[in-house]
């Protein structure tokens, strides 16, 4: 394989990589829009996602009800998570809702640790045969199955957000909360939502990637952080900078790992972090990683 070949290898596995970034880091965004907090659990619900997959497979459902009730499932601990821990004491500081989700994914990590093992644990593909051939590279049918789910993900939240009252309503909370209250929005029931659909956002991810990479109690740990700095690349609160840089992110992390080494593959996360946060401090961006009071 020649070089070219090996650059459009590189770049095709940076895709499927990044769209699973993409997806976790639209969690973050959509949650830090509407209320506000870092929510750094958002990693476990794609870990949760690709286990109760797992489980459902397992116990013979048919693939399809499966991906559902994986997504209904990280749907609902999303709300769960809002609802018992973050409502309570929404009022309170943003490093103490910080906390609160760094505890919580704890909490998650360690109940899916009793409950699953630590043994990684498979999921078929969602289709069989061979791997595709796209000029000189390969690319697996699962790695299309990612690119797709996800590209249908983020067509449906533009037209859940731009054609909806529940989504205009929500962008009316991230823009103005005081004033969106004013005006008769249920801000409380945005957060909620919020929540929510980080909530299957995160188990999405974690489903159509675990065919790939197996699933694993603490396999949100590194996907949360990778996908808090897809979503850091665009603001916080940019949901097409979260794409960007997801897809970004992903491309970096497959060259790097192809044309310098493979042990420096996650460093380029935290790298780009660093880079990011210097270029904010010196004000070189042309936006604001986090809007201030």
């Amino acid at each position: 394989m020649n070089l070219a070949d090996q650059v459009l290898q590189y770049l095709l596995s940076g895709l499927v990589v990044g769209g699973i970034y993409a997806l976790i880091g639209l969690g973050f965004v959509i949650v830090y829009s509407v209320t506000r907090v870092i929510n750094f659990a958002q990693g476990e619900f794609a870990m949760l996602g690709a286990l109760v997959m797992v489980t459902l497979t397992d116990r013979g459902i048919p693939m399809p009800v499966g991906f559902l009730l994986a997504a209904l499932a990280g749907c609902g601990i999303g709300a769960l998570l809002e609802g018992a821990a973050i409502h309570p004491i929404r009022r309170g500081s943003a490093l103490t809702l910080l906390i609160i989700t760094i505890g919580a994914s704890i909490v998650i990590r360690g109940a899916a640790l009793l409950v699953w093992g630590t043994d990684p644990l498979p999921l078929p593909a969602f289709t069989g045969g061979p791997p595709l051939q796209i000029g000189g590279a390969i690319i697996v049918r699962q790695g299309l199955w990612v690119l797709a789910v996800a590209l249908a993900i983020f067509a449906g939240l533009w037209a859940f957000f731009t054609r909806t009252y529940a989504g205009k309503a929500v962008q009316a909370c991230a823009i103005h909360p005081t004033a969106s209250r004013l005006m008769g929005i249920r801000v409380d029931r945005m957060f909620l939502l919020a929540f929510t659909l980080a909530g299957g956002l995160g188990a999405v991810a974690g489903i159509v990637i675990a065919p790939i990479t197996y699933a694993t109690y603490d396999m949100g740990l590194m996907l949360g952080l990778k996908g808090f700095v897809a979503a850091v690349v665009g603001g916080l609160v940019s949901p097409p900078g979260a794409i960007v840089g997801g897809f970004l992110l992903g491309i970096l992390e497959s060259l790097t790992a192809g044309l310098v080494s493979s042990g420096y593959k996650d460093a380029v996360a935290f790298l780009i972090l660093i880079l990011i946060c210097l270029a904010q401090v010196a004000r070189l961006l042309p936006w604001r990683v986090v809007e201030e009071a």
